[in-house]
């Protein structure tokens, strides 16, 4: 079998949408060698930001969706999952399971799409965050039906180049969304109230805020980069009486834990209801 990177070159990938997921796909096809520029359409309802687009990165950009969806031979759906139903059905007609179809719309099941399309469709959906923007993302792919692992592989080639992916079945999709894809939320929330502290307790605004960020990132690359338990690592920054168990008693009697587990329950509970909401539509 191809690896993703080879089976991509001659296909022509069209995006709709370019709002900061879609950019950042764009972005990331290109300066990670993924895809040439022209093998990229675009569309958005926005004229200048179609403008910007195809300025920065050479790609070509339509306010069509239907032009982008003849010419492509991959469609990634990076519109919000609002305006799906709309967007599905005004294409529906140029869409045949020849062409992969990859969505990226928070809660919105495949079946759903199938169902507002009124056809059966080759379909992957993916969760990405927005940390995509700097090609430090979390993707989680889940495949159709008629999805083969050709093109699996596909869109995770395609996902890998904004970060990282992993494969995860449909039904867990809400629970992805809980966790990582509104995750950043939460940590920006960590890292301004850590930066809060600082100012608290006499640090700068800036120097407060690089400190509080770079923490961040390099605990989750360390994390990472040795595999050991989070549990673990922590009990090596604390010592008997020190400073970090002080903190960390803190954190617990003020119900970080709990809040952060609830925060990520009730997320993919909306998401679950949002794609209740979409599927009433079709």
């Amino acid at each position: 079998m191809l690896g993703g990177n080879a089976m991509l070159k001659n296909r022509r990938v069209g995006i709709l949408g370019t709002g900061n997921m879609g950019e950042a796909l764009i972005s990331g096809l290109i300066h990670g060698h993924v895809c040439q520029p022209n093998q990229i359409i675009c569309s958005d309802t926005r004229l200048e930001r179609l403008k910007m687009i195809r300025e920065t990165y050479g790609v070509k950009g339509t306010s069509q969706n239907i032009e982008v969806v003849r010419q492509s031979g991959i469609i990634i759906l990076a519109v919000k999952p609002q305006i799906m139903k709309v967007v599905i059905e005004a294409i529906s007609k140029y869409l045949d399971l020849s062409k992969l179809i990859i969505s990226i719309a928070a809660g919105v099941p495949l079946d759903v799409i199938e169902s507002c399309a009124k056809q059966e469709l080759k379909l992957i959906r993916v969760m990405p965050n927005i940390c995509v923007s700097v090609r430090e993302g979390v993707s989680a792919i889940s495949g159709g039906k008629h999805a083969s692992k050709e093109d699996l592989s596909l869109a995770k080639t395609i996902f890998d180049s904004v970060g990282k992916s992993l494969f995860i079945e449909e039904n867990l999709l809400d629970a992805v969304t809980g966790l990582s894809g509104s995750g950043p939320a939460y940590i920006f929330l960590i890292i301004d109230a850590l930066a809060d502290a600082g100012v608290k307790v006499g640090l700068s605004r800036v120097d407060a805020l690089i400190l509080a960020s770079q923490t961040v990132l390099g605990s989750a690359k360390m994390l990472i980069e040795t595999g050991e338990h989070p549990g673990k690592l922590k009990d090596s920054v604390t010592s008997p009486g020190g400073t970090a168990i002080a903190g960390l008693h803190t954190l617990e009697e003020g119900g970080l834990r709990t809040t952060l587990i609830n925060a990520v329950e009730v997320a993919t509970n909306r998401s679950k209801a949002l794609g209740e909401t979409i599927k009433c539509r079709c």
